[in-house]
């Protein structure tokens, strides 16, 4: 994304906190692998983060403003491997939004692979792979603030995809999307989708199969990009009731 959104982090005035919640003996061991990414990489993934952190605290601080309340930003903690946390153990390679403590854990390789796998595939820089994952997350925070989670985890997993498009919405009414962008979002959502249920051909067990992976996931690839679509189509009114 380009410096626009360095700029609006900065107007935002908004600190960014990094706060690391436990020591893991691996997480200050070099990157070897010659397929991973280096702790350069990593270091621009983490600046790109925290950029898209003060763009995304300003959007929804102003949303929030024009109901009449009050966003409070989430704080936001990077680890690596799997920690744990006040929140409980964090897995690796994944990022989560933990309602109790009221902050977004991602684990900074994880967020910086995407990023690469997406440059890589795409020729481009990637980083809005990084920025979505991290918009997600802020769509949760968003979404539990306004009390309209649901029971159903797909349902919450859905709103916080669709939030992530009416924030990229934003960005690009901003000007602050380059050309490829949205490539690297939808890179970033395929990857992460459920795979396909793999059934036995038992009626009943397949029925349980189908109905956890329609309830308890994020999706299949073609629902995240869906559920993305409409919030970068219509904006954060096609996500909530409370917003429209």
């Amino acid at each position: 994304m380009r410096s626009a959104i360095a700029r609006l982090a900065r107007l935002s005035g908004l600190a960014v906190l990094f706060a690391v919640t436990a020591t893991v003996a691996s997480a200050a061991a070099p990157l070897r692998s010659t397929s991973d990414v280096t702790e350069r990489e990593v270091t621009a993934s983490n600046q790109k983060v925290a950029m898209a952190y003060g763009a995304l605290v300003s959007m929804w601080s102003a949303s929030f403003k024009q109901l009449g309340k009050r966003f409070v930003p989430p704080a936001i903690a990077r680890y690596r491997g799997s920690v744990r946390t006040s929140c409980g153990v964090m897995p690796a390679n994944n990022a989560m939004y933990c309602a109790s403590r009221n902050t977004i854990y991602y684990d900074d390789v994880f967020v910086a692979r995407q990023a690469k796998a997406a440059a890589e595939r795409l020729g481009t820089d990637g980083d809005m792979a990084a920025v979505g994952i991290i918009a997600h997350e802020m769509g949760h925070a968003v979404q539990m603030q306004l009390g309209q989670d649901s029971n159903v985890p797909y349902e919450n997993e859905a709103t916080a995809d669709c939030l992530a498009g009416a924030f990229t919405r934003q960005s690009e009414r901003d000007g602050s999307l380059e050309v490829g962008d949205l490539d690297e979002v939808f890179f970033g959502l395929a990857a992460a989708g459920d795979p396909t249920p793999q059934f036995t051909g038992h009626r009943e067990i397949d029925q349980r199969i189908a109905l956890r992976a329609q309830y308890l996931g994020h999706g299949t690839r073609e629902q995240r990009l869906a559920n993305f679509n409409a919030g970068y189509g219509n904006g954060a009114g096609s996500c909530l009731q409370a917003f429209r």
